[in-house]
């Protein structure tokens, strides 16, 4: 019988013999690697090369979870979501990265994180890796911890703690599509079924790598 700990993805990257980055973007560039796949097999494959994203699943005393309302312009619509942004400050741990997306989206700070979930939205087309953390002991910030201001899309957030339940039923039932606050939501209330619920992973575990970050 193959054991719960074999269920893993496995790194191995096949050798990059070329790179082009064939579109610098404001956020992420596309490029064109080269792969040496087998002997004998080569091919060419374009993706997306993007910094990475952490996200935040804050939880309260009442079993509600907090989400903004962001209009999203790719897809032309004003969509529920769990705060999240981008790996993009240099040096920045992404457990800080998270509680400074909270407070900036949110107004909130949180006492503790721990790391819920990690995905690859879609592996196939893009590098990009999201760390979905759960916040408990989340609290409106002070005045005085204040120190940004809301800009562009984020000028318009609207905040709002929603029964885990209800959010569990609006992603089963087509009404919150974003990839992940769907995967945050059905990961929390997974981990609560669970008959025998694992301690969840702590903020600071290992974050998934991503092969080939060094290639120019």
């Amino acid at each position: 019988m193959t054991s719960p700990e074999s269920l893993a993805d496995l790194p191995g990257a096949r050798p990059v013999s070329a790179r082009e980055t064939v579109h610098h973007g404001m956020v992420f560039d596309i490029v064109r690697d080269t792969v040496e796949f087998a002997p004998g097999v080569r091919f060419d494959r374009e993706y997306m090369r993007h910094p990475g994203a952490v996200a935040v699943l804050a939880v309260d005393d009442h079993d509600r979870i907090l989400l903004i309302r962001q209009y999203r312009h790719p897809v032309g619509h004003t969509m529920w979501e769990i705060p999240a942004g981008l790996l993009d400050v240099d040096g920045e741990p992404p457990q800080r990265g998270a509680l400074r997306e909270l407070a900036e989206e949110t107004g909130h700070r949180a006492e503790a994180l721990s790391t819920l979930v990690d995905l690859r939205p879609s592996p196939g087309g893009s590098d990009e890796v999201i760390r979905i953390y759960l916040a408990t002991g989340a609290v409106p910030l002070r005045a005085e911890e204040v120190d940004f201001e809301r800009t562009d899309e984020e000028a318009e957030i609207e905040t709002r703690w929603v029964p885990l339940a209800d959010a569990v039923a609006g992603v089963l039932e087509g009404r919150l599509t974003n990839a992940t606050t769907v995967v945050g939501v059905l990961a929390l209330q997974a981990q609560r079924s669970a008959r025998d619920a694992e301690a969840l992973r702590p903020a600071d575990a290992p974050f998934v790598a991503r092969p080939g970050r060094d290639l120019s």
